[in-house]
């Protein structure tokens, strides 16, 4: 299949260790992502352990990183530089910890794709990521968190909601515990579902137009 010429070409942008894009590399080898193919990982860090998962995989890789740039645009002008390269035509944020510009998200419109962890519309938004989500879960006594996928816009985590799976949270759990289990119970499952059913909407939508 992965011969095929519409095959759908995904970019992953990362920023950290990269287990979503471990994630996202496993589903493609075990073939539940059919009618994609990652073909580009960008990093925001030259030290991100997710550049060593994409290049064990064989996958290119490329380094933009924001402290280069002196403007937020001439950032995204690079990241859009090397999507259009790699002739992206999904980009999924799988730990990127910048805020894409609306240069990058009119050229990728209901295109981008980001795993948040928490259930949205709860714990997310502007300086809502990493480990504290799992801090403000915990202090807010819920009982239930989880990961969703989501469309990425203008809005910090405001797209439209894609899949969402529930994770417990348990008494005694902290936002350590709480983070890995939100990570294996949930992301890892719904980003590359998710990725996966964007492919195929745009690949058959591809065959579609080519008929």
């Amino acid at each position: 299949m992965l011969s095929d010429v519409n095959i759908v070409k995904i970019a992953v942008l990362v920023s950290g260790n990269g287990s979503n894009l471990q994630a996202l590399i496993d589903a493609q080898i075990g073939g539940d992502i059919p009618k994609g193919k990652i073909v580009m990982v960008l990093s925001s860090c030259s030290d991100a352990y997710a550049l060593v998962r994409a290049q064990n995989a064989g996958i290119e890789t490329a380094v933009v990183q924001r402290k280069n740039f002196t403007q937020g645009s001439q950032f995204d002008n690079a990241i859009l530089t090397v999507l259009r390269q790699s002739e992206a035509e999904v980009v999924v944020l799988a730990g990127f910890m910048s805020i894409l510009g609306s240069d990058i998200i009119d050229e990728f419109q209901n295109r981008i794709i980001n795993v948040h962890p928490s259930l949205i519309p709860s714990f997310c938004g502007k300086g809502c990521y990493g480990i504290k989500v799992h801090r403000d879960v915990i202090n807010s006594g819920v009982k239930v968190t989880g990961a969703t996928v989501h469309f990425v816009n203008e809005i910090p985590d405001g797209g439209k909601i894609i899949l969402q799976k529930a994770v417990d949270v348990a008494e005694d759990d902290t936002p350590e515990t709480l983070q890995s289990k939100v990570m294996s119970q949930a992301e890892w499952i719904i980003l590359p579902k998710a990725t996966a059913q964007l492919c195929e909407k745009i690949y058959d939508d591809k065959i579609s137009n080519s008929n």
